[in-house]
């Protein structure tokens, strides 16, 4: 009997630097984790690439994937959709591979209430200030829009307490060890491993 795979949640406000922290658990030539990769109606940043980093669509194309069922998760975020087609996450956990979700707080939530067995980790900023300082730092939102996502970080801080684990981002090297740290112990509870041990 295949074991089921382990669905990987990572999540927080946004600027944390969950693409940094997931980016390099993805590195490590030890990691076996096949990437969901979320569909987005906002435009792509700078480097960015369509079916790599989002799979980039439009709202029409977007609300059409929501009326068929085809998103385990989606929200709407400062004027633009995010969300998880779903279809590839029920395959690959089914074949026994883990998934790694990298998404935001309302997404993770949604996905909590449709997969509560799912491993959810909250990626924390050391403080407010240098949330702030990151989100700058990027260059691509105007000062409104920063304004709106620290105090949007603020609300989403506040729902930690729905989520399995939290990890601070202060140095990203730490940061990944946690995350590994953590899927190690899940992958040993004993309610995984009872049936193959059993057998």
């Amino acid at each position: 009997m295949t074991q089921r795979g382990l669905l990987i949640v990572l999540s927080g406000p946004s600027g944390v630097g969950k693409g940094t922290v997931r980016k390099a658990i993805f590195e490590d030539d030890g990691v076996d984790f096949r990437y969901s990769i979320s569909a987005t109606t906002r435009k792509p940043r700078v480097g960015e690439v369509d079916g790599q980093d989002y799979f980039f669509v439009t709202r029409e194309q977007f609300e059409e994937k929501i009326q068929a069922g085809d998103m385990l998760e989606y929200a709407e975020y400062v004027g633009n959709y995010y969300g998880t087609p779903r279809s590839f996450i029920d395959e690959t956990l089914a074949s026994g591979r883990d998934v790694f979700l990298e998404i935001d707080v309302q997404g993770a939530l949604q996905v909590k209430t449709k997969m509560p067995e799912g491993v959810y980790i909250f990626l924390t900023p050391p403080d407010i200030k240098n949330l702030r300082s990151r989100l700058e730092g990027r260059g691509t939102d105007s000062p409104e829009v920063i304004d709106q996502r620290v105090e949007a970080a603020k609300d989403e801080l506040k729902k930690m307490i729905n989520y399995n684990y939290a990890v601070e981002n202060d140095i990203v090297e730490r940061a990944v060890d946690r995350i590994k740290a953590i899927i190690t112990a899940e992958r040993l509870k004993v309610s995984r491993v009872f049936d193959q041990i059993a057998e």
